[in-house]
């Protein structure tokens, strides 16, 4: 399980002309799921995200996580997070999950971060064509790859 972490200032996810969803201060979580992900990797991955201190403290030092700011998350599928580009120029998703596979754990993904942060996540939609805008604060950005845990 791959994913793509941004502190953000605001972020939004629309589909077809329509805002799906919209946060405040947080994180703009892009989220890619390949076949060998498990519950581990899900469960992982909350853990993490939901402890990571990124945002600044009274001394403006980064040393407070999404639980104590009470900052919101927006969560988007992300398939492209797997793609292969060592051959020619066009990249290929040979190790994205298959959607009988990543979309549960994409669901339980959100189900659990929502819980672990103690309010409801946003969501894009599962396979579809979205545009997604955010203001990334900082910037910060931090990749996270559940194969890599070291």
């Amino acid at each position: 399980m791959r994913a793509v972490i941004q502190r953000v200032s605001r972020a939004s996810v629309t589909i077809e002309g329509k805002i799906k969803a919209e946060i405040g201060q947080g994180f703009l979580i892009l989220l890619g799921v390949c076949d060998e992900d498990s519950s581990e990797d899900v469960e992982w991955l909350v853990k993490k995200i939901a402890n990571l201190r990124v945002f600044n403290d009274d001394n403006g030092v980064m040393n407070r996580s999404i639980l104590e700011i009470g900052g919101n998350c927006l969560i988007v599928s992300q398939f492209t997070l797997f793609a292969s580009y060592k051959k020619g120029n066009r990249p290929s998703w040979f190790r994205a999950g298959s959607h009988e596979h990543s979309i549960p754990l994409y669901e339980s993904f959100c189900q659990q971060l929502s819980e672990a942060i103690g309010k409801t996540v946003g969501t894009g939609e599962f396979g579809a064509d979205m545009k997604v805008e955010l203001i990334n604060d900082g910037p910060v950005t931090i990749c996270m790859d559940t194969k890599n845990k070291e």
